[in-house]
């Protein structure tokens, strides 16, 4: 296993002595406070969790430009994105030393973490453009990513915090979810010396299936961590309770025990391509991950970035920047001429009509009729759990 980032030792910021979290809870009833956007709630449980080690809180200004422009804080310190408390109205927090962060995705807004507060800072829309450019690569609000940064206002909250709870994750996914503290202590308890993790927002199907299988014999690794982004995604996508479903499924009837585990993260997608791809390789070094597997268009939206962009930027970081290595996959399908799930670089005799290829389009018009995709796409189990999910929205 290998050390988190940044320090020796992984430094969760949730307050896991009872003594200490009972008394702050008692003091955040009697702190001003706001209703944090959803991007700060999802940073804040990424805080609390180990995820974003080093950092002990919310980035200034300073440090969010730093990041931007060339991915590290004014203290030296590597991050590929800003991890920030932003908003839109400050008014009610005005001149407090210390200020509780309420959820906005829980009903009654509990208590997510306190703050205390060292500067409240105003971006310019200058700033605000080049965050843009240089995370998400485009300043078009046509982007989600984009879109979403640009709604959150621009007021700056830095400040370390202590994180109270988890948000709805531990309670919507208490099989589920785990913060990077526990998946370090279940690899140890495994014994497992080396392990590859898969990222994924959707479903598995035969190829991603394939693909983990692959790397895990290539780099021979003692185990595979499936690692799902449990926050928001953009209108279309499946939700996590389905796909979650899904990958156990498939997990339980094709892979072979204690090779596999399945865990998630409280997270909102970005969907910032390459920079993306770096922080979900730091996110898996946090966690203890020796091996990452990216591929193509990891994390992307749209045709913002290239097919590949998101492997090739780890070409630009010094060496040394992270520990963790790097998988670079070519986009799999199944080879009707070989008869197996193949990475498409590997065959250079073969043309397209030699792939089952399906598109995202076609394989939901297919679920939402109830015609499964074909086996050597899909399997049959999982391809039944889409089925009933895509038929159940159509009620």
């Amino acid at each position: 296993m290998i050390k988190p980032h940044g320090s020796d030792k992984l430094n969760p910021l949730f307050v896991y002595d009872v003594d200490k979290h009972h008394a702050l809870q008692k003091e955040a009833q009697n702190l001003p406070s706001i209703v944090v956007k959803s991007a700060t709630a999802g940073n804040a449980v990424m805080l609390g969790g180990g995820y974003f080690n080093p950092l002990t809180g919310f980035m200034n200004v300073a440090d969010i430009m730093g990041t931007a422009e060339n991915m590290h804080t004014c203290g030296g310190v590597f991050f590929p994105v800003p991890v920030a408390n932003i908003t839109d109205d400050v008014s009610a927090i005005a001149g407090a030393p210390r200020i509780a962060l309420l959820d906005p995705n829980e009903e009654g807004n509990p208590v997510l973490a306190i703050q205390h507060v060292e500067a409240i800072e105003e971006l310019t829309d200058e700033q605000i453009e080049t965050i843009c450019q240089k995370v998400y690569g485009t300043t078009d609000s046509d982007h989600i990513g984009v879109a979403t940064f640009k709604d959150l206002g621009k007021y700056v909250i830095s400040g370390p915090i202590q994180v109270l709870n988890f948000s709805y994750f531990q309670q919507d996914f208490p099989d589920t979810f785990r913060t990077a503290v526990e998946i370090r202590n279940e690899i140890k308890e495994r014994g497992w010396q080396s392990t590859v993790a898969f990222q994924t927002r959707n479903p598995m199907h035969r190829a991603h299936e394939e693909l983990c299988r692959m790397a895990q014999k290539d780099l021979n690794t003692d185990g595979i961590l499936i690692h799902m982004l449990l926050g928001k995604l953009k209108k279309g996508d499946i939700p996590a309770p389905v796909r979650d479903a899904a990958i156990r499924t498939m997990v339980e009837n094709y892979f072979p025990a204690n090779t596999v585990m399945i865990t998630g993260y409280g997270f909102d997608m970005l969907y910032a391509g390459p920079r993306e791809a770096v922080l979900h390789a730091l996110f898996r070094q946090n966690c203890g991950c020796t091996h990452f597997i990216i591929g193509r268009d990891h994390a992307g939206v749209g045709d913002y970035y290239g097919a590949f962009e998101a492997q090739t930027i780890f070409d630009s970081l010094l060496e040394g920047t992270l520990d963790i290595e790097i998988y670079r996959a070519d986009h799999t399908a199944y080879s009707k001429k070989l008869n197996k799930v193949v990475m498409m670089r590997d065959v250079p005799d073969h043309t397209k009509e030699d792939f089952i290829l399906l598109s995202g389009t076609a394989v939901r018009t297919m679920l939402s009729e109830g015609k499964a995709p074909p086996p050597e796409f899909s399997r049959p189990e999982v391809a039944q759990i889409l089925m009933d999910y895509y038929q159940s929205t159509q009620d």
